[in-house]
């Protein structure tokens, strides 16, 4: 008898944010036998959760509307019939990492992970583990050197605006009349100064870090 197809692994993810949701689920409905559904609120998941039944693994932005902090994770949790939930976020603060774990959330990814790691951590969290990135201790230090003002210069914050906007840099180059060398070296710098590795996910930081 030949055996059954391995049942596919469901996972929700949550953002407000229309192109964290499109990388999202564009990146796991690619991975082998995964399945995506998205929400772009926790209203709208914990609804999916409520009429689909429990997710193999649930993604929640921290900041997305109906949070209030990390109380919609709880929310989460209690629906999702003990089967992990976990944070999706940025720039979390130490008391932010320590409430997931104590509430029991299955831990946080960082939108700044590299889609290589991505795949990694969500199969980890899925099959039951519990995880926090290891370099957050250090990527918290250096995001709460200065958390009163951006990082940003005054013409890479420009730049930022328009790549938020999804111009390419020839584009940017023109608007601003740079040569296309120059508006790259901007895009380098605005990842840099991020942590960001390319320019989408420096555009998903800065969102929640409320620089545009």
């Amino acid at each position: 008898m030949t055996a059954s197809a391995p049942k596919p692994v469901r996972i929700l993810v949550a953002d407000d944010h229309a192109m964290v949701l499109e990388m999202f689920e564009h990146f796991l409905s690619n991975l082998p036998n995964v399945t995506a559904e998205t929400a772009a609120d926790l209203d709208e998941a914990l609804e999916k959760i409520e009429q689909g039944g429990a997710f193999d693994l649930v993604l929640l932005d921290l900041n997305m509307p109906g949070m209030n902090g990390t109380s919609g994770l709880s929310k989460a949790i209690a629906l999702n019939e003990g089967k992990p939930v976990a944070i999706l976020t940025s720039n979390p603060s130490q008391k932010v990492v320590s409430d997931i774990l104590s509430l029991g959330g299955a831990g946080l990814i960082l939108k700044t992970t590299s889609l290589k790691d991505l795949g990694n951590e969500v199969n980890f969290i899925a099959a039951g583990g519990r995880y926090i990135p290891v370099d957050l201790i250090e990527t918290q230090r250096v995001k709460t050197q200065d958390t009163t003002s951006t990082p940003l210069s005054d013409r890479e914050t420009t730049v930022l605006n328009l790549l938020a906007e999804g111009k390419p840099n020839k584009e940017i180059g023109s608007d601003l009349n740079l040569a296309e060398p120059t508006v790259k070296m901007h895009v380098k710098s605005i990842c840099t100064k991020l942590g960001a590795s390319n320019r989408t996910q420096a555009v998903i930081v800065a969102r929640d870090l409320n620089l545009i």
